[in-house]
């Protein structure tokens, strides 16, 4: 009885492991390109990006940093609604996402694995940068405490975006690594035409 109990537990323990999203849903080579490939096709709604950009600019306080950790899933939850979504959500598809939400969570993912590896290649002093910049900011005599407090709040962003960074696994940055080029290039495309 005892071992037939422990089988059974190993066996709804596999079977919960090899269902579970995290297990099943590896960040491959494919699904990056396919990631680009939806990023350089949606350059096609760059206008409806633009006046989406311009309501959401409104409603937000421009002192706040976004989460990097969630910034694909955060834009798809705000072009919910927006005429933009539609036609999002059809390349979304048409490059093998299941949905929006699996979109923005892939983004996510390719974002974060980016980052660490852009920090890991090009910036190994950026963290003793940023506290020097934060001692800096806490000592400065001709800053208000509410000119700090701004400011702080700010690095803060930076800092929770690097910490998120450094969180990226392994197998993320290898899948992303091969695709950093078409990454910088699809990126810098869309910020060179506006």
């Amino acid at each position: 009885m005892q071992h037939s109990l422990s089988l059974c537990l190993v066996l709804a323990l596999t079977l919960l492991l090899t269902t579970s999203p995290l297990a099943a849903d590896s960040l491959t080579n494919e699904k990056v390109r396919a990631f680009i490939n939806t990023l350089q096709e949606a350059e096609t709604l760059e206008d409806d990006f633009d006046q989406l950009n311009e309501q959401m600019q409104g409603s937000r306080n421009p002192s706040d940093m976004p989460d990097f950790s969630s910034i694909f899933s955060d834009s798809v939850n705000q072009m919910r609604g927006h005429e933009a979504y539609n036609r999002m959500e059809d390349i979304v598809k048409n490059n093998g996402f299941d949905s929006m939400e699996d979109w923005g969570a892939t983004g996510d993912r390719v974002f974060q694995a980016w980052m660490a590896i852009e920090m890991e290649d090009q910036h190994p002093q950026m963290a003793r940068e940023m506290a020097a910049a934060m001692d800096e900011i806490n000592n400065n005599p001709n800053l208000s405490e509410a000119q700090k407090e701004q400011m702080r709040s700010m690095m803060g962003g930076a800092t929770a975006a690097m910490e998120s960074a450094r969180q990226a696994p392994a197998a993320d940055k290898q899948a992303v690594r091969p695709h950093m080029q078409a990454l910088r290039a699809v990126t810098e495309s869309g910020e060179s035409g506006k």
